[in-house]
């Protein structure tokens, strides 16, 4: 299998299993069917944050065992499961528990080795580069997933038919990875120093003492603004009269445009302050969403921001995780960058659920939009203290 062909069928596995975490955001509407509301939502991607939690710290454990790519295999398979389950589920019962449990299993695997997998196929030199064709194809599967489900609505079907589907999709995601798993290890570089992805204490210890920790803490906040905003979308865009599905379609079209343009980008001389203005964007793209007032115009204005902000950001924030990392920890690192990802994912609902039901929609945001700021001011922090550092050296 030829490299070209390798990394097109390694990127369609990854959009079609991406399209998973997109469904969440319509959660909200599912679970409205049977009178559930948005603390219900909260509560189910708690089960989702505690076994993805545990996932992703013994996703390496199960990959040395039967290697990534099986895994990877696997991850796909459980999601069909759990989206089937959701599309069968009439009330708040054993079904939703189970189905939420396998997402969190099967999606906290792929999340997790497909970017480790990635790094084996990548260097120094290009890894900025080969992260944001990777977040890509996430970000397409992410955001075009809901847009997709809104179709299916208008043309009269009923939302659960979008899980149906999906579940197909990560289904031959699944397979996709078993059939190249022999052609990841020829075309994998041989200067790849760690083989094995086991996180251990020790090793999350090491990380948190080490440059890396700064992008493994910044994931969790750009995870729990991602969450904050995108997760209750749904909410968001009926309380102020306009259509979700136009928000997450400009989200994703601006999203892929601007990390097909960030493909070509290197890491730059100063990428930490490239994040700190990108994150600045993605804090002003939040707050403006506090006076959207049904107008469509600023709706729109809104998901552009963002996904400049957001989108362009994180692959930028992935690969200087694993740039920051001790060279022998670079699966570790990104395991634990995934860890912390994933307490903001599945975590941060639990309190936007709570959040919208007892207080306002207005309330949330205003939440959201300090921890963007924080972030953005982590990233111009390490900026500094980048220069500092290269002032001393010289």
């Amino acid at each position: 299998m030829s490299r070209l062909v390798l990394f097109s069928l390694f990127f369609l596995a990854v959009f079609l299993q991406s399209g998973t975490y997109g469904l969440t955001f319509l959660l909200p509407d599912l679970f409205i069917e049977f009178g559930a509301n948005e603390k219900d939502v909260g509560r189910m991607l708690l089960i989702t944050a505690l076994t993805t939690l545990i996932t992703v710290y013994y996703s390496g454990h199960l990959s040395d065992a039967i290697g990534r790519l099986k895994t990877l295999g696997l991850s796909g398979y459980a999601i069909t499961a759990a989206l089937f389950l959701y599309s069968i589920a009439e009330n708040i019962g054993p079904a939703l528990t189970i189905a939420s449990a396998l997402i969190g299993f099967g999606w906290g695997l792929m999340y997790t080795l497909a970017p480790v997998v990635l790094t084996r196929l990548s260097n120094t030199e290009n890894r900025v580069q080969m992260f944001s064709l990777y977040a890509v194809f996430l970000m397409a599967g992410f955001g075009l997933s809901p847009v997709f489900a809104s179709w299916l609505e208008s043309a009269g079907y009923e939302i659960r038919v979008a899980f149906r589907m999906v579940a197909v999709f990560c289904a031959v995601s699944g397979s996709l990875f078993l059939l190249i798993s022999k052609s990841i290890g020829q075309h994998a570089n041989s200067d790849a120093s760690n083989n094995h992805s086991r996180l251990s204490l020790k090793s999350v210890k090491t990380i948190f003492r080490s440059r890396a920790r700064l992008p493994v803490v910044m994931v969790f906040l750009g995870a729990s603004v991602f969450a904050g905003v995108n997760n209750f979308q749904t909410v968001i865009a009926a309380s102020a009269g306009l259509i979700y599905a136009d928000y997450f379609l400009v989200y994703t079209v601006t999203t892929v445009i601007c990390r097909v343009a960030f493909a070509k980008f290197k890491g730059g001389v100063a990428p930490y302050r490239i994040i700190g203005l990108l994150q600045s964007v993605m804090t002003a793209g939040v707050l403006l969403f506090l006076f959207i007032d049904g107008n469509q115009t600023v709706y729109i204005v809104c998901a552009i921001l963002f996904a400049i902000g957001y989108g362009a950001s994180y692959p930028v924030l992935a690969a200087m995780a694993a740039n920051d990392a001790d060279e022998d920890l670079v699966p570790q690192t990104l395991q634990l960058f995934s860890l912390t990802y994933f307490i903001g994912i599945f975590g941060f609902p639990l309190v936007a659920g709570w959040l919208i039901v007892d207080f306002s929609i207005s309330t949330l945001l205003i939440l959201v939009a300090m921890i963007a700021a924080t972030e953005a001011s982590l990233a111009f922090g390490r900026h500094r203290s980048n220069i500092r550092l290269q002032s001393l050296l010289k």
